[in-house]
């Protein structure tokens, strides 16, 4: 229905929300069923060489696609989920496997996002029934559709959901993960999130999601992914969005950068519409960060936390580092063109660079502890000017 939220199901026949009862009672003829959705998701416009160039553009590593929600329709031919996919219904394609063959193509690697349980399931209704001492949706839904996955697809990565309501023992989740890990075709380079079972977030798995748009407040000791969304509202198309609901340029490098210098990764999610495209505005905001990536993104690619990740004094400059090399990235220019770091420690030898521009930059010890460094004029603009730029600092401690 591309409204309200990918929850609509729930929101609509889970919780009878008034909002989502009026939506279907004013566009839809009276007793449609969630099912007759499936027919109006065509994907006419889908064209996954196209995408895999917008994600390459925007500067992406690595790609998840959604193959199952918590609705249960499947992006691919599930053999277990009959008339309820995308080869027998809506689009008749397997779209997992085409997008995955033009991620391939752009070496780009291929995560598939795959939902544990699903709200209506009759299965898992009956397994929650008997609170989850059954398990007969997990061997014949969860499970081979999982195996089906990677068996047929040899994906990069499994980021696993809707795992919350039910322990790891129902959902299987260990023998699944030893199989992944020591028989699979794909067990030397998979890599999992941490939702496999309730109480597992942020306690177990290859890197930690913890929750959806999670940010810690201090460096973390375990691998991590913040996961955000363009629009603030919902992960997937909404026809009714505004664009003060989607995140604008600065919020999108800063969320980046926050999360690179905690040590973690940044998984940016735009919603499809039901024709297969990604529009224009979600496209517009990927290649600004794409751009300001081709500037910028060697104090972000395969960096490290430093020993100090955000300047006491600011949260405007945040740290990486690569070897001996460290990067301080600014998110606000400071007005009179001189960029005070306390942490820093410079050496007689200390060498500085702005990401982007050529030449070395001067700089002078502070008073006390630091560094001040002496930026290039920037012309006066009635703008502010974009977000996030980078000193590049050798021969500091």
């Amino acid at each position: 229905p591309a409204w309200g939220s990918e929850w609509f199901w729930w929101h609509w026949q889970g919780q009878h929300e008034a909002a989502y009862e009026r939506f279907v009672r004013r566009r839809f003829p009276p007793g449609t069923t969630y099912a007759e959705f499936a027919p109006h998701f065509t994907a006419y416009d889908f064209q996954p060489r196209q995408w895999a160039q917008l994600f390459q553009r925007a500067g992406a590593r690595y790609v998840v696609l959604t193959t199952k929600h918590h609705e249960g329709f499947t992006n691919w031919g599930s053999p277990v989920s009959w008339n309820w996919n995308s080869v027998d219904t809506g689009p008749h394609r397997d779209l997992v496997a085409e997008l995955g063959e033009a991620l391939r193509e752009s070496n780009l690697r291929y995560g598939l996002y795959h939902s544990l349980m699903e709200w209506f399931h009759p299965l898992y209704l009956a397994d929650k029934q008997n609170d989850f001492k059954t398990q007969s949706f997990v061997f014949k839904k969860t499970m081979p559709e999982l195996y089906d996955l990677v068996l047929k697809y040899k994906p990069d990565l499994i980021w696993s959901d809707g795992d919350w309501e039910a322990p790891d023992s129902y959902w299987n989740s260990t023998s699944f993960l030893a199989w992944l890990y020591n028989d699979s075709p794909v067990k030397d380079t998979m890599v999992v999130n941490d939702r496999w079972g309730r109480g597992c977030s942020c306690h177990h798995g290859g890197f930690y999601n913890c929750a959806d748009k999670f940010r810690p407040g201090t460096l973390p000791h375990h691998k991590w992914e913040m996961c955000s969304s363009l629009d603030r509202l919902s992960w997937g198309y909404r026809s009714n969005m505004s664009l003060a609901e989607v995140m604008d340029e600065m919020s999108m490098i800063e969320e980046l950068v926050q999360t690179v210098s905690l040590g973690g990764n940044y998984l940016l999610n735009v919603g499809p519409t039901k024709e297969g495209v990604i529009v224009p505005i979600f496209q517009e905001r990927l290649l600004a960060l794409g751009r300001w990536l081709d500037t910028n993104g060697e104090a972000i690619y395969e960096s490290q936390p430093w020993r100090v990740q955000v300047e006491n004094t600011t949260d405007t400059v945040w740290y990486t580092s690569k070897g001996p090399v460290v990067f301080a990235i600014f998110l606000l220019w400071p007005r009179d063109n001189v960029l005070c770091l306390s942490s820093p420690i410079p050496s007689p030898g200390t060498q500085v660079t702005l990401l982007g521009i050529g030449g070395t930059l001067e700089w002078q010890k502070q008073p006390g502890k630091g560094m001040l460094i002496t930026l290039p004029y920037m012309l006066p603009s009635p703008l502010p000017p974009q977000s996030g730029w980078v000193v590049k600092l050798q021969g500091v401690k």
